[in-house]
């Protein structure tokens, strides 16, 4: 057996088209969605992912403006230029890039983002919203998974779903939008973790696995259950001398061992990645529809 490729380029294509008609509606009431990332420090993966993002909203004609910081900047400093976004009506959507350096407390960054324009949903607010499924924003790479799958014809519904990682960005609103009565959920939820005992004995119970831990090529075929469907959601750079730049990325997932038991796939890169920009655009053409009075969708 060789699994599927789900590819994430594709279906994230997908989504983009899907907003082309919802931008339209907004051009005619004068509106522009407009995208603000705030970056604070030289970190090399956090510069690369905000470039995405601006490219991302080039793409589909909508605003985006790159706010960037020293990695000395104190938190005051950061709040402050939080505030004048949340005021700024151009600005439909923020999202303050992390990891944030030291000296900055990210719940309180968060915490200072306007709800409204929250479009990472990481707000507490929007937090809460999804745990009790009336999400204001979906959570861009937790709401990237779930398209992916209900997209390439594999619905969680009634499945069980088993995720490697309990972080506040993936793990934990990955779970709460899976076990909600609705659309691309209903599914049966299993979080595990560093202090899961036996690991394996949960992972190969698993319809669809989710990796999201951060650990570079973790899971290996023995920890699969033939025919389960796999999501990777990691993204590392490990060492590689035949590589001109002297890396190679990957996921938490050892690919091509994993590929010969699994159903399906995705691959990093190409997978989850480029879903997780095309669910930030759509949550800002959301956010834009709210202020124009537009309805969603």
């Amino acid at each position: 057996m060789v699994a599927e490729i789900i590819d994430g380029k594709r279906i994230a294509e997908e989504v983009r088209a899907d907003l082309t008609s919802r931008l339209g509606r907004l051009v005619t009431k004068g509106v522009t969605p407009g995208l603000a990332a705030v970056l604070v420090g030289d970190n090399p993966a956090s510069q690369l992912y905000v470039k995405m993002k601006g490219k991302a909203c080039e793409e589909m004609g909508m605003d985006h403006w790159t706010v960037t910081m020293p990695k000395d900047a104190s938190e005051t400093r950061l709040l402050q230029e939080i505030d004048r976004l949340n005021a700024d009506p151009k600005v439909h959507g923020i999202l303050v890039q992390q990891p944030l350096p030291s000296q900055i407390s990210t719940e309180t960054a968060v915490a200072a983002v306007d709800p409204r324009k929250d479009v990472d949903c990481f707000h507490p607010e929007n937090v809460g919203l999804v745990l009790i499924g009336v999400p204001r924003f979906a959570p861009a790479t937790p709401a990237g998974v779930v398209e992916l799958l209900v997209r390439s014809g594999h619905d969680p519904g009634g499945k069980h779903v088993v995720i490697l990682g309990r972080s506040n960005i993936v793990g934990k609103p990955l779970a709460a939008l899976l076990f909600q009565k609705a659309r691309g959920a209903n599914a049966t939820v299993t979080v595990a973790h560093s202090a899961t005992r036996d690991l394996a004995e949960h992972t190969l119970r698993a319809d669809i696995l989710v990796a999201a831990m951060g650990q570079p090529e973790f899971v290996r075929a023995s920890m699969v259950r033939p025919g389960a469907i796999v999501i990777d959601v990691g993204t590392s750079r490990v060492p590689d001398a035949s590589k001109k730049q002297g890396y190679r990325t990957v996921g938490d997932v050892k690919f091509d061992e994993v590929r010969e038991v699994a159903g399906a796939i995705t691959p990093v890169p190409g997978g989850v990645g480029p879903m997780t920009i095309a669910m930030l655009l759509r949550n800002t053409v959301q956010a834009a529809e709210s202020t124009a009075g537009a309805p969603p969708g």
